[in-house]
């Protein structure tokens, strides 16, 4: 293996680490490794764990260790809903979110929250299943069908209508992929590579290079445009479901924390120093927030 390769090996199983199992019970303690401690201002960016395009309003939506914050086109920011840890985070539809982590300090909810949406973009969340059980780091939805990785039992988990799960594959993971086309494909991303399943996430082959933190399929593009970042922020794109990658670009800012591919060329990703957009297929990349604190 090249050195390169070993070093996002060991850079990913670091990051893996870091998804700890948490309490399933109630209090403010949480188990992805950060404290709780006291929400930052407004305007303050922290940690993030998502990213999305409404349909509804056309905004890019972020969701970070204090909450949902929705970002204009200048780069100004403001938090839609409460402070909450979303450690799992999708656009399901127009003003449709679908969400999981832990909740506001003091609000004595269960750590974990399991499965929760939102139909007013982020300003007011529900909880339909698996609270103080599950804490979903993934999440994607395909066909009215959604895919979770549970971390704390780390699970992949599968529902029709987001309140009964099967439990399909165990894997130590960091992200999974549905392919939009195919829903039956899902792929994660692990330290020795990216792992397939060809059964909707009943059984993954062995992982293979590249090593990614994060993958994203976008959606309207017939499975084709699949993009992944490595732990260095190198973007890598496949045409042929994750067969073969080409690498396209890097984006700037460090340890990539988030990946979503709008459309086929249209891709934005979270570093270390903000989140970062692409309409080039992710050759070349433009910030369109910065990161303020954690």
């Amino acid at each position: 293996m090249a050195a390169t390769s070993a070093a996002a090996v060991v850079l990913l199983a670091v990051t893996l680490s870091g998804c700890s199992n948490g309490s399933d019970g109630h209090g403010d303690s949480s188990s992805d490794g950060h404290s709780r401690t006291e929400a930052p201002g407004a305007d303050a960016i922290s940690h993030i764990h998502g990213l999305g395009v409404n349909p509804g309003d056309g905004k890019l939506y972020v969701a970070t260790h204090h909450g949902v914050l929705a970002v204009d086109d200048d780069g100004s920011s403001r938090r839609v809903g409460d402070t909450a840890d979303y450690m799992g985070f999708t656009v399901a539809g127009k003003d449709t979110f679908l969400g999981s982590g832990h909740p506001p300090e003091g609000s004595g909810d269960h750590a974990n929250r399991g499965l929760i949406r939102s139909t007013d973009a982020g300003k007011t969340w529900t909880s339909l299943s698996l609270a103080g059980k599950a804490d979903f780091h993934s999440l994607e939805e395909v066909d009215g069908t959604i895919y979770g990785y549970d971390s704390t039992a780390g699970l992949l988990r599968v529902s029709e209508d987001g309140e009964k799960w099967d439990e399909r594959a165990q894997l130590a993971a960091l992200d999974i992929a549905v392919d939009p086309a195919d829903p039956g494909t899902v792929l994660a991303t692990t330290e020795s590579g990216v792992a397939r399943s060809t059964d909707g996430g009943k059984t993954f082959g062995t992982g293979s290079e590249p090593v990614l933190t994060h993958l994203s399929w976008a959606r309207g593009a017939k499975g084709e445009a699949l993009y992944g970042i490595a732990p260095g922020g190198e973007v890598h794109r496949s045409t042929d479901g994750g067969k073969s990658w080409t690498e396209t670009g890097t984006v700037p800012g460090g340890q990539p924390q988030a990946l979503t591919a709008v459309d086929a060329d249209r891709v934005l990703a979270a570093t270390g120093d903000g989140v970062h957009e692409s309409r080039d297929g992710g050759k070349t990349f433009t910030r369109r927030l910065a990161m303020s604190g954690d």
